[in-house]
């Protein structure tokens, strides 16, 4: 028991350790669906959308909006990347093959996508904790589709709820806005 105790506690100190020396969110790796990494600071000069979605919610939908915006922008510079996550309502209980599978056979997915992962909790993946510490307590996950934009130089600028769709004119005005922003 001590030990499950003592493991616990080591790996928060050390996820707190990464939150406070983590500036920008190029310093987060995250895996993707096929368990390869996709270190953001990959993409160090793009604008990053991380999305975190799921397959069974009312708004899964969103994902066609998310692949426009992808292929309108992504020559520009946008990265949208899509974070399946089972953490609201159970609504991404598929393995990482049938999350895949669902988004390449029903939306055409073709943006990065990540294994399934925490976006809440003392558990999330360091680079939600980060972006909710960045840009205040509002912005932390509530449901899926929540978006976060990440300027080109990791800085996280803002955040839309999942009520926003990818075509409102407030994320597009505020992607646009990123891009136009020299490095």
């Amino acid at each position: 028991m001590w030990q499950r105790v003592l493991i616990l506690s080591f790996s928060l100190l050390i996820q707190s350790w990464t939150l406070a020396v983590a500036e920008t969110a190029h310093m987060f790796t995250f895996k993707s669906i096929d368990g390869e990494p996709i270190a953001l600071s990959e993409y160090t000069g793009k604008a990053i959308l991380v999305v975190n979605t799921a397959s069974r919610c009312g708004f899964t939908q969103q994902y066609n909006g998310l692949q426009s915006l992808w292929e309108k922008y992504r020559d520009n510079g946008l990265v949208v990347i899509g974070v399946p996550s089972n953490d609201f309502g159970g609504q991404e209980p598929g393995t990482e093959k049938e999350i895949k599978e669902f988004c390449q056979v029903n939306f055409n997915i073709s943006f990065p996508m990540t294994e399934k992962t925490k976006v809440k909790g003392e558990q999330a993946h360091p680079f939600f904790s980060w972006a909710t510490e960045e840009l205040g307590s509002l912005s932390k996950p509530r449901w899926n589709f929540y978006k976060f934009l990440i300027n080109k130089q990791g800085k996280a600028v803002d955040w839309f709820a999942s009520s926003t769709s990818p075509s409102s004119p407030k994320l597009i005005s505020a992607i646009e806005k990123v891009l136009s922003e020299h490095d």
